[in-house]
């Protein structure tokens, strides 16, 4: 199975030809060399169903299935790699599930549904669904269970239209400020590891919230610039130091903020020249693809198309995905 996974993915498309062929691939990329698992009672005495040569049983419309079927014997229930995934009871072929995972995993400022849409024979719906599923899965995973700690770099960033390019009767008032949304980026400035999250104002409230749930603040260092919203939280840090950005201080003994506006300067190219437009409902979804992409940077795609399958427990309806 393992050797099965580790295909060139530079060649996927003609690697990963049947269903068949997409469905080991997902085994190897979840399971890896252990083997298949129960997902019902984490249970490893498990068996494919016969025949064993790779194509699964008959189905009931008399032609050759090639969904691969397990039993558990401890549950006696039957499962496959898609079972609670985000890819469960899918209409969508596997082979195509498989790409669309790698062009996300592979491609620095994504993909639109668009491009899904015409690239894979597609509804814009389907392709849309397919997309946000996937970034649930990257806005998972074990990395977020634990705390960040370390020296913790924090910026925030506003997101979208310019007053104004927008017509006189849609304009905000005089700070231009109230149409848009305010992003928080928490990198760690060791690890690499990036983590945004779609804030309802800028205050120091909001802040520590957000600051206290995702740092061990007894265990790390604060970098930020000269907000006043940062100074009561940086008190709770072994240690606040900060740049004077009035000033044109970007860099002062080895104090910067200069991650974090990288995050945001690749967040807002990505989606200007690939979305053009994303809605502040699904504004936090978006976020954590891209933190997703940022933290797992110095992998290699297979690297990374490993980690993305290993997270993509649970699923998103397309009701709950459009609802407001």
């Amino acid at each position: 199975m393992g050797q099965v996974a580790k295909v060139r993915l530079a060649s996927l498309s003609q690697e990963v030809v049947t269903e068949a062929d997409a469905y080991r691939y997902l085994e190897g990329l979840r399971w890896g060399d252990e083997g298949a698992r129960c997902p019902f009672c984490d249970g490893t005495d498990v068996h494919f169903i016969r025949p064993t040569n790779g194509v699964s049983r008959r189905s009931t419309a008399r032609t050759m299935s090639e969904h691969r079927v397990w039993k558990c014997h401890l549950c006696r229930k039957q499962f496959s790699v898609l079972t609670g995934t985000i890819m469960h009871a899918t209409k969508i072929p596997v082979r195509t599930w498989v790409l669309v995972l790698f062009d996300m995993a592979a491609s620095k400022n994504g993909i639109s549904a668009r491009e899904v849409e015409r690239r894979y024979g597609v509804t814009i719906k389907t392709a849309w669904h397919m997309l946000h599923r996937i970034r649930k899965a990257m806005a998972g995973g074990e990395r977020l269970v634990t705390t960040m700690r370390g020296t913790i770099v924090s910026d925030e960033t506003w997101y979208g239209a310019n007053p104004k390019w927008m017509h006189r009767n849609q304009r905000p008032g005089r700070s231009g400020v109230s149409f848009k949304t305010p992003v928080l980026a928490l990198v760690n400035a060791t690890t690499g590891e990036v983590r945004s999250r779609v804030l309802p104002t800028v205050t120091g409230a909001t802040l520590r919230k957000v600051i206290s749930e995702q740092v061990d603040m007894a265990d790390s260092q604060l970098w930020t610039d000269e907000a006043k919203w940062y100074m009561e939280t940086g008190r709770e840090f072994l240690a606040h130091r900060t740049v004077n950005h009035a000033l044109y201080q970007y860099v002062c003994n080895g104090v910067t903020t200069n991650q974090a506006e990288g995050y945001f300067a690749q967040l807002k190219r990505s989606i200007t020249g690939t979305h053009h437009h994303v809605s502040k409902v699904h504004l936090h979804r978006y976020l954590g693809k891209f933190d997703f992409r940022y933290s797992t940077c110095r992998m290699s795609d297979y690297g990374r198309m490993r980690t993305l399958a290993r997270q993509m427990e649970g699923r998103l309806s397309y009701r709950r995905a459009v609802a407001k």
